[in-house]
This record gives C-alpha cells, sequence and structure tokens, in this order.
C-alpha cells in the first residue's frame, strides 16, 4: 500500500514540471481588473482627483492628487507588467498597497459580500435588507418591463460594493509576490537566467 502511495505522489510531484502555468494564470486573470481601473481613472482624473479628496461623496484620503495619478499609474502600468511578466515581484508591492487603501476606504463599511445575497454566511443588515428591496424590484420590472429581456444576460442582484473582490485580488497579489512570475512565459524568468550566468 505505502509503495502504490508513493507511486502516487511521484507522479503527483511530475506536475510539479507545470508549476509555471499558476503564476501566469494569476497573472492573466489580474491584467484586465487593473488595466479597466487605472484606464477609467486616468480617463477623467479631474472627477478621480475629486472622489479621492472629498470627504462627503468620496474617499476623503489626503494629497488626493498624489494619491490618484500614483494609484492610476499603479493599476494600468501593473497591468501590462503582470501581462508580460516583468518586475512582477517588484510591481506586486504597489498593488498590494493599492487594495489595501481600496479595501479600507471604499469596500470595508459594506461587509464581505461584493454581490448582496442574503442567504450568504457572511451577510450584514445592509444586505439582509436587499432581499425585500431585490424581491420589490423585480415585482416591479415584471409588471412595467419586460423582465425576461431585462434578465437574460443574468440575475437580476444588488451590487453590495463589500471587500470580497478586493480581498482576493489581495491573496493573488501576496501570492505573486512570494512566487514571482513563473518560469517560461515571463520576461522575469529571461531575465534571471541572463543575469544569473553573469
Amino acid at each position: 500500500m505505502l509503495t502504490l502511495f508513493n507511486r502516487l505522489q511521484d507522479c503527483l510531484d511530475a506536475t510539479r514540471r507545470l508549476d509555471f502555468i499558476g503564476p501566469l494564470l494569476l497573472r492573466l486573470y489580474l491584467v484586465p481588473i487593473f488595466w479597466m481601473a487605472g484606464t477609467h481613472k486616468l480617463a477623467d482624473m479631474e472627477s478621480t482627483i475629486a472622489w479621492f479628496g472629498n470627504p462627503d461623496w468620496g474617499l476623503g484620503l489626503p494629497f488626493p492628487a498624489l494619491l490618484a495619478w500614483l494609484a492610476a499609474l499603479t493599476e494600468a502600468g501593473g497591468a501590462i507588467l503582470l501581462l508580460f511578466g516583468l518586475a512582477v515581484r517588484w510591481i506586486s508591492i504597489p498593488l498590494i498597497v493599492t487594495m489595501l487603501v481600496a479595501i479600507a476606504a471604499v469596500h470595508w463599511p459594506y461587509g464581505w459580500q461584493a454581490i448582496a445575497d442574503p442567504s450568504a454566511p457572511f451577510a450584514n443588515e445592509r444586505v439582509l435588507a436587499s432581499a425585500e428591496k431585490i424581491e420589490r424590484a423585480r415585482e416591479i420590472l415584471k409588471e412595467h418591463g419586460n423582465y425576461d429581456w431585462l434578465t437574460a444576460s443574468g440575475k437580476f442582484v444588488v451590487l453590495n460594493n463589500g471587500i470580497e473582490f478586493a480581498a482576493t485580488y489581495l491573496i493573488m497579489l501576496v501570492t505573486l509576490f512570494f512566487v514571482g512570475a513563473g518560469r517560461w512565459l515571463s520576461i522575469d524568468h529571461w531575465l534571471a537566467r541572463v543575469w544569473r550566468r553573469r
């Protein structure tokens, strides 16, 4: 029995030859997320700066112009670096900081869930209250709209804007910080091979 287990473990260990796939998939998953976030901010920096600085309807952050530019350039530039696997461990650091700020300044007051689901285990009062609102909105849409057409592309939901997605991206970035861009399909891998030969 032990021999069989060892052979199975050897087969499992043989898959480590493909260990570059994990970091590659993490990078490729994060590219469009940070590209969209960064370019959206860059497209209207005046509004982005106002949102960063306004304490009433925005984030109320100090130095809003500086922080808005840093966030936008980090996200858009980080997406490009992640795509090519260049300086992945280095760019992970400011992207991690960006996610921590987003979690604390934007998403934290809304709890865990990104999409309000009253049946989920982490449903807070805001999410629980959404059940009645979602049902009432469905009734209105069924009575006064083309409900089948409106829901043909997906379920009608309430955005809760909790930390769920930002925390997921943070975990992915922390993983990339420790494991790097991965072998073979990253510029980091090839640069390291050239530089270490010297």
